[in-house]
């Protein structure tokens, strides 16, 4: 049976799970075309603490595809920096770059942060294997 896309997935982390979601917005169309597209992840941990939305939105030099001709999750930029934001591993690289600027996942804030800030390093930890932590999916 395939996963129910709207249904919060589980990502274990550093003994912590945490809840996350993916979601691809824009706004209304305007004279036929839609506008603003953008992606957010947004990570909770699964016991007590705040919500994080990581926000990609479309934009000079980056790259919010809804799908077609590129994948559904996909982000990227001009610097040749992309993450496919459906993958555990590319959710855990943003959370750990999240957390690095400065997240704290205890303190029961919600945090909305721009992703094109955290992409970087977050690509840098997927393509360079330096996030060497295993990735559970429950």
């Amino acid at each position: 049976m395939p996963r129910r896309p709207k249904k919060p997935r589980q990502l274990v982390a550093d003994g912590h799970v945490y809840l996350w979601t993916l979601r691809h917005h824009h706004r209304p169309p305007q004279d036929g075309q839609s506008s603003d597209c953008r992606e957010t992840l947004t990570l909770q941990p699964a016991s007590a603490g705040g919500l994080l939305r990581i926000v990609f939105a479309e934009g000079p030099g980056r790259y919010v595809p809804g799908g077609l001709p590129t994948g559904s999750g996909d982000v990227g930029d001009a610097q040749g920096n992309s993450l496919n934001l459906h993958e555990p591993g590319s959710v855990r690289a943003l959370l750990d770059a999240a957390v690095a600027s400065g997240w704290q996942p205890q303190e029961p804030l919600t945090v909305e942060i721009d992703g094109w800030c955290l992409l970087e390093a977050a690509a840098a930890a997927r393509t360079e294997g330096m996030l060497n932590r295993p990735v559970q999916l429950h």
